[in-house]
C-alpha cells in the first residue's frame, strides 16, 4: 500500500463527508434532528460496536492469511537451501543437476512468480522448475546407505517445500469474500447516514466537521488496512517481498564458493530456461 496514495484517499473521503455534513447542517434545526440525543447516541453506539466487532473478526482473518503467506515464503526458502545441501550427498551427475535446478527454482520465484502474485495472474500454475526437479530425481537409484538417507530426506523436504509454496500462493487471491465486503460497505453507509442526523445548526462548524471527519477517517483507514492485509503481495509499506528467497540465493552462493562446489544453472538470472 502506497502511504501517499492511502493518506490522499483518506483525506479525500474525509473532506467529502465533512462537506456533506456542513451542507446538511445549513438546513438542520437547532439542537439536531433527534429530540432525545442520549437515545440517539445509544443507537449509534450499537451500530459502531457491531461494525467494530465484525471488522475486528475480518481483520483477524485477513491477518491470519497474510501471516500464512509470509511464513510459507520463509519456509519455502529454507527448504530450498536445505535441499541444496541434501543434494550434495547424492551421486553425480544427479547432485549437480538438482543443485542447478534449485537455484533456477529460487530465481523463478523471485523474478516470475512474485510479480505475477502482485498482479493476481499466477493462478493455480505449478513452478516449472519443480517439475524439472521431479524429472531429474525420478530415475535416480541410491546405491549406498548415505545416498539412500539423502534420497529419503530429499523427498520429505520436497513435500515441505510444496506445502510452503501453497501457503505462500494462498494469500495472493485474498480470503475475504465479496459478500463480507458488501456488508462492510453497507454498515459504513448506514453509520454515515446516521451521523448526518446529528447535524445541528446551533453547533459550530468546526465541531460538526470534527464529528463527521473523525468517524469517516477512521473507517476509511481501517478499510485501507483491511485491503492491504487481504492482498499481501503489493509494492509499498506492508507488502510482502521475496527477501527470504533472495537471502537463500546469497547464502547458497557463499556456501558453494566456500566448499569449492561449482554450480551450473540451466536458466538465466530471471529463472527462464536456457535453450538446449
Amino acid at each position: 500500500m502506497n502511504v501517499v496514495w492511502g493518506a490522499l484517499l483518506v483525506l479525500v473521503v474525509t473532506a467529502a463527508t465533512v462537506a456533506t455534513m456542513l451542507l446538511v447542517r445549513r438546513r438542520a434545526p437547532e439542537g439536531g434532528y433527534f429530540a432525545d440525543g442520549d437515545r440517539a447516541a445509544g443507537v449509534f453506539g450499537v451500530l459502531a460496536t457491531g461494525f467494530s466487532v465484525l471488522l475486528g473478526f475480518i481483520v483477524f482473518l485477513a491477518f491470519t492469511s497474510y501471516d500464512q503467506s509470509r511464513s510459507g515464503a520463509e519456509t519455502e526458502a529454507l527448504m530450498v537451501i536445505q535441499q541444496a545441501e541434501t543434494a550434495q550427498f547424492l551421486s553425480t551427475p544427479t547432485s549437480g543437476k538438482l543443485t542447478g535446478e534449485l537455484v533456477c527454482y529460487a530465481r523463478s520465484v523471485i523474478h516470475d512468480e512474485w510479480p505475477r502474485m502482485e498482479s493476481g495472474t499466477l493462478g493455480d500454475e505449478v513452478n516449472p522448475w519443480g517439475i524439472e526437479l521431479f524429472r531429474t530425481l525420478r530415475p535416480y537409484e541410491p546405491k549406498t546407505a548415505s545416498q539412500q538417507s539423502a534420497y529419503d530426506k530429499w523427498l520429505d523436504q520436497t513435500s515441505q517445500r510444496e506445502e510452503a509454496r501453497l501457503d505462500r500462493v494462498h494469500g495472493a487471491v485474498g480470503v475475504i469474500p465479496t459478500s463480507l465486503w458488501i456488508v462492510l460497505f453497507f454498515i459504513a453507509a448506514v453509520i454515515f447516514v446516521f451521523t448526518l442526523r446529528f447535524a445541528d445548526s446551533g453547533e459550530r462548524r468546526a465541531s460538526q466537521a470534527l464529528l463527521m471527519g473523525s468517524v469517516t477517517s477512521v473507517i476509511a483507514a481501517l478499510f485501507l488496512i483491511l485491503t492491504a492485509l487481504d492482498h499481501p503481495f503489493h509494492t509499498g509499506v506492508g507488502g510482502l517481498e521475496p527477501v527470504a528467497m533472495e537471502r537463500t540465493l546469497r547464502l547458497a552462493d557463499q556456501a558453494f564458493t566456500a566448499v569449492g562446489t561449482g554450480v551450473t544453472t540451466p536458466c538465466d538470472k530471471a529463472g527462464k530456461a536456457l535453450a538446449r
